[in-house]
C-alpha cells in the first residue's frame, strides 16, 4: 500500500530542507526525498559559506529581497541555535579608477535593495585595515559574514524532525504522476508515496524531475544551465581577516577571496560552463589544476603579494542557472500552481548563490506557494 502524507519535498540541500522545515511547522506531514546518502551533498556542500548581504540583485527580484530577509533571519536562527557564524564583513574592490563606476553602481543597487550598512575607503584606507590589499577604492559591507552550513543543515533537519517530517535517504524520484487529486511519487522505478502537495527542491536535477512529472505543462519547465565553479586553497596564513571579492563577471562574482571559520584562505569560484551533469555518471566534480593558471592574475589584481605555487586544488561546485554565457543574471523561480495550473505543485528553479543565505525566507515563500486558496 502506498503511504499519503500532506507534503514530500524532493532534494534534502539547504532549501529543501527550510521548506520541510516550514511546512512541518505549519502542522504538514512531511517527507523528505534525498536520492543521495546524506543532505546538502551538492549545491548546499560546494560553495563558499557566505552569509550575503544582498548587493548584487536586481531591485525587486526575489533574489534580492529573499537575500535581504533571509540573512536577517538567518543571523538570528543561528545566535538562537548556537550554529558557528562570524559576521566577518567584505570588501568589494575595484582595481583601478575605471573601475569606480561600476562599483557605485553596484552601491546604488545595494541601497535600493535596502542594505545601510556599507562604506566607501579609498586605497589609504583599505590598505590601512588590510595591509596585503592593492585597490583603487573598495566598498565595504559589514553585514557579509561565513556560516558553518553543514550545522545550519543539520539544525534545520533537526527542526523538521521535531515537527513530525521523515527523510528517506538513496530515494531517487524517478516519475511523478497525478491521480484523483493527489500526485503518486515513483521511486527508483516504484510507485512508493502519494502526497497532497509537492515540493521540487532538487536543485541540480530539478529540472529533470519536473520532466518527469506525467502530463504536466512542459512550457512551465524551463531550460536550465550549468556553471562548474572550481575553488583553490591556499597554503599558508590567511593575507586578510575580511572577504575580498573583485567586482562581479559574467556568471559570477568573480574570483574572490573567502575564509572558513578555522581563518584558512580559499579562493574562486571560476565560472565554467558544462553541457550537463553527464547523465547516469557521477557529476564530474574534479579540479583540474590547470585551472588555477588564471587564478594567479585574476587574485594578484587585488593581492599583488601572492606567492607562485601556493595555490591547491580544492574542491568545485555546479550551479544551476537560468541563463546562459552572455545573458543577464536570471532571478529564482518559484514556480507554483497560480503559474503552471497543477493544484499543490511548487517547482524551485535556478536556486543557486544566494540560496544559502535566502533559505529561511524561501521556506515561508514556498509554504505560500504550495498552500495558495487554502486556510493556514
Amino acid at each position: 500500500m502506498v503511504h499519503t502524507v500532506d507534503c514530500a519535498v524532493i532534494g534534502a540541500g539547504v532549501v529543501g530542507l527550510a521548506a520541510a522545515r516550514a511546512m512541518a511547522m505549519q502542522g504538514f506531514e512531511v517527507v523528505v526525498l534525498e536520492r543521495e546518502v546524506c543532505f546538502g551533498t551538492q549545491i548546499s556542500s560546494r560553495n563558499s559559506e557566505v552569509m550575503h548581504a544582498g548587493l548584487y540583485y536586481r531591485p525587486g527580484s526575489i533574489k534580492a529581497e529573499s537575500c535581504v530577509a533571509g540573512r536577517r533571519l538567518l543571523e538570528e536562527y543561528c545566535r538562537a541555535r548556537g550554529i558557528e557564524h562570524r559576521l566577518c564583513g567584505k570588501f568589494i574592490v575595484a582595481a583601478d579608477l575605471s573601475q569606480s563606476a561600476r562599483l557605485e553602481q553596484l552601491e546604488l543597487t545595494a541601497r535600493r535593495n535596502g542594505v545601510r550598512d556599507l562604506e566607501w575607503l579609498d586605497a589609504r584606507e583599505a590598505t590601512r585595515r588590510e595591509p596585503a590589499l592593492s585597490c583603487a577604492v573598495a566598498l565595504h559591507s559589514g553585514s557579509t559574514g561565513i556560516i558553518d552550513s553543514h550545522a545550519y543543515m543539520r539544525a534545520l533537519l533537526g527542526d523538521a524532525e521535531a515537527n513530525g517530517a521523515l527523510i528517506a535517504y538513496r530515494s531517487r524520484v524517478t516519475a511523478l504522476t497525478r491521480v484523483a487529486g493527489s500526485i503518486v511519487i515513483d521511486v527508483d522505478g516504484e510507485p512508493s508515496l502519494r502526497c497532497r502537495r509537492l515540493v521540487n527542491a532538487a536543485g541540480l536535477h530539478a529540472v529533470q524531475v519536473a520532466a518527469s512529472f506525467r502530463d504536466f505543462p512542459p512550457a512551465s519547465i524551463p531550460v536550465q544551465r550549468y556553471a562548474k565553479g572550481s575553488y583553490f586553497s591556499f597554503s599558508g596564513p590567511a593575507p586578510f581577516g575580511r572577504l575580498i571579492y573583485p567586482l562581479p563577471e559574467p556568471g559570477g562574482l568573480g574570483i574572490h577571496m573567502t575564509l572558513d571559520l578555522a581563518g584558512r584562505a580559499r579562493f574562486g569560484p571560476d565560472v565554467e560552463w558544462i553541457d550537463g551533469l553527464g547523465g547516469a555518471d557521477p557529476i564530474d566534480y574534479a579540479v583540474r589544476d590547470e585551472r588555477g593558471a588564471r587564478f594567479y592574475p585574476a587574485i594578484r589584481r587585488y593581492w599583488p603579494a601572492l606567492p607562485d605555487g601556493r595555490l591547491h586544488a580544492a574542491y568545485a561546485g555546479i550551479r544551476p542557472k537560468l541563463a546562459g554565457p552572455g545573458e543577464p543574471d536570471a532571478d529564482f523561480l518559484i514556480s507554483g500552481p497560480a503559474d503552471h495550473g497543477v493544484p499543490g505543485v511548487v517547482n524551485l528553479f535556478g536556486i543557486e548563490s544566494p540560496g544559502l543565505t535566502a533559505s529561511l525566507d524561501l521556506g515561508r515563500r514556498i509554504v505560500m506557494a504550495a498552500t495558495a486558496g487554502e486556510p493556514l
